[in-house]
């Protein structure tokens, strides 16, 4: 009696635990990904045992073992053979990576069965309500199931039965498998219901205009936000000087405040500037504040500065010759190099965050690599909000059409988006051995564990040149990154590991060069999510170019939270694009007014006949630790404020009447709040149930 009793409390506390285990990653948000962080494609032929439309993530080949697994399962039942195969099916569903719940620890063997909870904020469609995982346990709860996918994955758990098992030779009751099992439908979160997953649009009314105020005269090609969470900020020219600067409270009428005299750091001596060269990013390691480290990625020129050394991107591993490489704007091949430079806080006695300048030379040389042609290098320096490896943003190398092909050939960093690891640093031996180009180490877990044709270090390729890529604050599997096209479209793409984003086969979504019959039949690339038509701008010029955003989070502007903010370089249109249904991957793409606060700290100019604020070219935006967004122009520095003070109704905007600003947070800003809370909560439990079943 004794061990049946311990058995029972054994299976609770397990249950408990795997329920814990689930909602302590609830956090995650829904998105089109399968189990193995890729995203769905449309199959190359029907899937012939899973009969699911669109994009999916299975193949004929992964179709055919699922169909081979289920056949092993010998499920006599004919209802409970129609559950179980539905579930083995939700691998190959656009949301699998959702469903199953994804995380470096653990991956569950079913999805999450709908429980029938369905929260206010929840897209998914009315499926959602069914007790899907009660229908389960009352289906299959008698019925044998060789291999059975539902026997516990903990340690701790009762050993299922090597041949055959019912449910009830697993799970005590119905609670206790609908607790291990069960979830529920919410904001950016799916369940399985038996089906395909399918979410419901809402009715969305695009915000009427944004509006910005001027709070400084300075050019910059890049903020970095203090990892301290004060109101400081890194900002950077292009010239290679980086400031330290204080950003001044919204509405109070005063302006960004830093010494330009005084630099943060300057290496302007190694940085070789020109129109499309110089200083291109900055990024703090996530532990700056107790390490003192930040990450400089600049141009260098061969010919004028001993440290640009690296080894030619053109090389015989990509069949290229840079002696058959023709000269490019009085440029040799190679002459030029993007670097990526390790720096450090200058610290004395004080901690990191107190540092007011940092030491004047690297201290270690991350990267180090040759440019072909003298344009699309990219250059952006980011780090992971969720694996803190530091990636790398690189365009196809230059000249019209990639003539080399770089960005498709997966032995080249061209036209990449690279991770990699800056903390595990290898010897001078073991850089030589595996062909590193600096001092870092590969992750164990890019897409060149799964295709060996790749790179090690490659995380994406098919770019022509990403400028602006932003993991979403709220969502970080939301990696968007813009990409300048060549002569018709700009595009944002959803990055995802080893993805293909198609340049130079396609531009966008529009083919560019086709690919022979046996190549075309092969080849998948991933669509943008949003974008424009060069057409649909500057038709004067008859040119564009794209500077990625930010989603934006702030609470300053209600009607602007959640979208995605990016515009176009030359300041003639700003876009505003909200994900719809919440977690699809499809967007409503708007082009949205601008306009400039008339109490702005620093008065905007306008130029006859023209409504929009004069801004000039728009390099880049920036985010600060409060979520506010700015725009980075070679006419100053601008802030998103409440639309109010541009005149622009926002139905959600509450505004007083002595400041004519606001400041709520929408809901889904407040339940992110409410979740700080409450999931601090869910993971102290965790650790007290698991300290319970380990003892």
């Amino acid at each position: 009696m004794r061990k049946a009793m311990a058995w029972r409390v054994d299976m609770t506390g397990l249950a408990l635990f795997i329920l814990c285990f689930i909602s302590t990653f609830l956090v995650s948000a829904a998105i089109p990904l399968c189990t193995d962080s890729r995203a769905p494609l449309p199959p190359k032929k029907p899937l012939s045992f899973c009969s699911y439309n669109g994009s999916v993530c299975c193949d004929a080949k992964e179709d055919a073992a699922l169909k081979k697994q289920f056949e092993s399962m010998n499920v006599s039942d004919p209802a409970c053979s129609s559950v179980v195969k539905s579930i083995l099916c939700a691998k190959c569903d656009q949301f699998s990576g959702e469903l199953f719940r994804i995380n470096p620890q653990q991956q569950l063997t079913i999805p999450a069965l709908c429980n029938g909870t369905v929260s206010k904020d929840s897209t998914q469609s009315t499926d959602a309500t069914t007790d899907f995982c009660s229908n389960v346990w009352k289906t299959c709860q008698n019925v044998p199931i060789m291999n059975s996918p539902f026997a516990p994955s903990l340690k701790g758990g009762p050993t299922a039965n090597a041949s055959t098992s019912k449910l009830t030779d697993l799970w005590q009751s119905e609670k206790d498998f609908c607790v291990a099992f069960g979830g529920s439908s919410a904001d950016q979160q799916v369940c399985f219901a038996g089906s395909q997953v399918t979410l419901d649009s809402v009715v969305d009314s695009p915000p009427k205009g944004l509006c910005i105020e001027k709070i400084g005269n300075g050019s910059y090609l890049n903020m970095a936000a203090h990892p301290d969470g004060s109101n400081r900020v890194l900002l950077s020219n292009q010239p290679g000087k980086i400031w330290l600067a204080t950003i001044p409270k919204a509405g109070s009428g005063e302006t960004i405040q830093l010494d330009e005299s005084n630099p943060f750091l300057d290496i302007t001596d190694v940085v070789h500037f020109d129109s499309e060269f110089g200083l291109m990013g900055i990024a703090f390691h996530p532990d700056f504040v107790n390490n003192g480290r930040f990450f400089v990625s600049y141009n260098c020129d061969k010919s004028k500065s001993a440290g640009c050394s690296g080894r030619c991107a053109c090389n015989s591993a990509v069949d290229c010759d840079p002696s058959k490489l023709v000269s490019d704007n009085g440029a040799m091949p190679c002459q030029f190099g993007s670097v990526v430079a390790e720096y450090s806080a200058k610290t004395g006695q004080q901690s990191p965050s107190e540092a007011k300048s940092a030491n004047p030379f690297e201290v270690r040389r991350t990267f180090t690599m040759g440019l072909p042609y003298t344009s699309h290098h990219g250059g952006q320096i980011l780090f992971g909000p969720a694996d803190k490896y530091l990636y790398f943003m690189m365009g196809d190398g230059g000249s019209k059409d990639d003539p080399n092909n770089f960005a498709q050939n997966k032995k080249s960093l061209l036209g990449k988006i690279m991770r990699l690891d800056v903390d595990k640093i290898p010897s001078a031996t073991e850089i030589s051995q595996q062909g590193l180009w600096g001092n870092y180490s590969v992750p164990k877990d890019n897409p060149f564990s799964e295709d060996s044709e790749l790179e090690p270090e490659i995380w994406a390729l098919g770019f022509r040149n990403p400028w602006r890529c932003s993991f979403d604050s709220k969502r970080p599997p939301y990696f968007l990154c813009a990409d300048v096209g060549q002569e018709q479209y700009e595009e944002v793409d959803l990055v995802t590991k080893g993805g293909n984003y198609g340049w130079r086969v396609y531009e966008g979504p529009i083919l560019y060069k086709p690919l022979p019959g046996s190549l075309a039949s092969t080849f998948q690339a991933i669509p943008p999510l949003m974008g424009y038509n060069h057409s649909s701008i500057n038709k004067n010029e008859g040119s564009a170019s794209i500077t990625g955003g930010y989603y934006y989070r702030s609470n300053t502007d209600p009607c602007m939270y959640g979208r995605y903010l990016y515009a176009d370089l030359y300041a003639s249109a700003l876009w505003a694009s909200i994900e719809n249904p919440s977690g699809s991957g499809k967007f409503n793409n708007t082009m949205i007014p601008f306009n400039c606060a008339a109490d702005s700290p620093i008065p905007c100019t306008y130029t006859p006949g023209n409504p929009l604020p004069t801004v000039g070219i728009i390099f880049s935006f920036g985010e600060d630790n409060s979520k506010d967004i700015y725009l980075l122009a070679n006419s100053g520095v601008y802030r998103v404020v409440p639309p109010s003070r541009c005149n622009y109704t926002c139905s959600k905007e509450v505004v007083t009447p002595s400041s004519g600003n606001s400041a709520p947070a929408p809901s889904s800003s407040s339940a992110k709040g409410q979740f700080g809370f409450v999931g601090k909560a869910i993971i102290l439990i965790c650790i007290f149930l698991l300290a319970v079943l380990i003892s």
